[in-house]
């Protein structure tokens, strides 16, 4: 754990970071830039000097590999091209980053709390145990920029509206 907090601001595209995340995702991009191609270029190279590349597994699985690295690269360059250093402007509407206690249709026994943002820029592991949700989820999208006890709609899969009210809106503390 412990890549600090990240969250976009509602009112931009600015993506906030901590130092620990920015620096994370830094190190990553550039051993992906770096190293990273290098080794997948060399895998490409070797499985190409084996002979017919039609029927080389090796030589698939190496191009797949670096379209995957490629991908990532620029989903980092765009996370870090909009990228704040800080701690994001606080308040009680619900944002990216920040822990959401809802409840349903109107019955306060029936609730949930849920993280608002990407698992993976906020820099969580598998093994932290909290649902969570993007800000373009359905879901998501209903919250953000709600305050404690607005209620909001969204349309479920099957097209059935589902009322829910804010209860709590806290920064996530990782």
């Amino acid at each position: 754990m412990g890549y600090g907090r990240s969250m976009v601001d509602a009112n931009t595209t600015t993506t906030w970071l901590t130092q620990e995340a920015h620096d994370k995702l830094t190190a990553e991009l550039n051993y992906l830039k770096g190293e990273g191609r290098q080794k997948v270029s060399a895998k490409i190279a070797q499985a190409r000097d084996e002979g017919d590349l039609s029927e080389n597994g090796g030589y698939h699985a190496a191009r797949e590999e670096q379209g995957h690295q490629e991908a990532r690269i620029r989903q980092l360059a765009a996370i870090l091209e909009s990228a704040q250093v800080g701690e994001p402007p606080t308040g009680n509407q619900v944002t990216p980053g920040t822990l959401v206690t809802i409840y349903f249709d109107g019955d306060p026994d029936d609730d949930d709390t849920f993280l608002l943002g990407s698992r993976e820029v906020m820099g969580l592991d598998d093994s932290v145990d909290i649902d969570v949700y993007s800000p373009q989820s359905p879901l998501g999208a209903a919250v953000l920029g709600a305050a404690p006890g607005d209620t909001v709609a969204y349309s479920a899969p099957n097209g059935k509206p589902i009322e829910v009210t804010i209860v709590e809106v806290k920064p996530f503390a990782g």
